[in-house]
């Protein structure tokens, strides 16, 4: 058996694979990555596709990542985790299994299995603590991709026992910035408010529906933060227990869509759609292990949308040309 490493663990001069690279939280990995002195590893999904595990396996066996930050999923919002139920379990699970399998079977160093807040049960206690894990019913509208998520998670502590793996696991809360998806069904609550207060500027529009009753409270990270703290707990952090990565506060989805009209300069009405669904009452996360483990975040949401608004319009604009982006916060702010 492998002994499990010791932190700190060394980045430097190791081989270090980003799975889901071109995703937004892969993509915001890459960005903080480049600081670091690592031999960076893709590879696009037009040539591995990360559900076949004879793929999967042969690449591991040629490449031989040292580190792995396993990013990778298929992702959405509230309409997409609902609708797309089959989807979201099965690619999930089957990107978990063969990426933990392969880096096992190839002697790699440490992983990093993302996780998501979703994996708790509905009606946990607030903020969310770590050993909530399978202690109650989770939210119906994404039980398939937190079930999902809970078994990479698992797979993750179950390769720690009994091989001696340095495998760990980190659950980020909600993120939104470069790179989201802004789909007019299938996105994120901020993305989704950005896109529609964006067109609604621009097309003189005097009102704007946001779905749901706008009690729920959401907290956000901002991804490039994610990024920050993942890369420190890879350095930092070996031990069986997952850690949440947040920022320890959260907002109501009407007062986000109040801040989000402010960012994107929209001065109409806002309505609420009380038929759709409002999902979790509550989702804040228990931020404690992570502070003390010597790590906070550094963007407030106020900041972070005005961030992602400048991004989005950039992006539409054809503006932005790499995927290894470096933003200056102090560049990015709008008025």
């Amino acid at each position: 058996m492998r002994p499990v490493a010791n932190a700190p663990f060394e980045l430097r001069g190791k081989s270090v694979y980003v799975a889901g690279h071109r995703g937004m939280v892969g993509a915001a990995l890459v960005r903080r990555l480049a600081r670091e002195e690592v031999r960076l590893v893709t590879v696009d999904r037009r040539e591995v596709d990360l559900c076949n595990q004879a793929a999967v396996f042969d690449w591991f066996a040629r490449t031989r990542p040292q580190v792995i930050f396993l990013a990778a999923a298929k992702v959405g919002g509230i309409v997409a985790n609902n609708t797309l139920r089959a989807e979201f379990i099965y690619d999930n699970i089957a990107i978990a299994a063969n990426v933990i399998q392969a880096a096992h079977q190839n002697g790699a160093e440490k992983l990093m299995f993302l996780g998501s807040s979703c994996i708790y049960p509905k009606l946990a206690p607030q903020p969310l603590r770590e050993d909530s894990v399978l202690t109650g019913p989770l939210e119906p509208t994404n039980e398939p991709y937190a079930i999902a998520k809970i078994a990479g998670i698992k797979m993750a502590e179950a390769y720690r026992s009994q091989y001696g793996s340095d495998f760990i696991s980190v659950m980020p809360t909600n993120l939104y910035g470069p790179g989201d998806n802004y789909h007019p069904e299938l996105s994120h609550v901020v993305a989704a408010l950005i896109r529609r207060f964006h067109e609604a500027k621009v097309s003189g529009a005097k009102r704007v529906i946001v779905w749901g009753t706008g009690t729920p409270r959401r907290e956000f990270l901002y991804v490039d933060d994610m990024a920050d703290a993942c890369v420190h707990l890879m350095k930092t952090y070996s031990s069986p227990e997952p850690v949440n990565i947040g920022t320890g506060e959260d907002i109501t989805i009407a007062d986000l869509a109040l801040m989000v009209a402010a960012a994107v300069g929209f001065r109409g009405e806002i309505s609420l759609d009380t038929s759709r669904p409002d999902g979790t009452p509550r989702k804040l996360l228990d931020v404690s292990r992570l502070s003390r483990l010597g790590w906070r975040a550094t963007t407030s949401l106020t900041e972070g949308i005005q961030l992602a608004y400048r991004v989005f319009c950039a992006e539409r604009d054809g503006r932005l040309q790499s995927d290894l982006l470096v933003l200056d916060k102090a560049a990015c702010i709008t008025g």
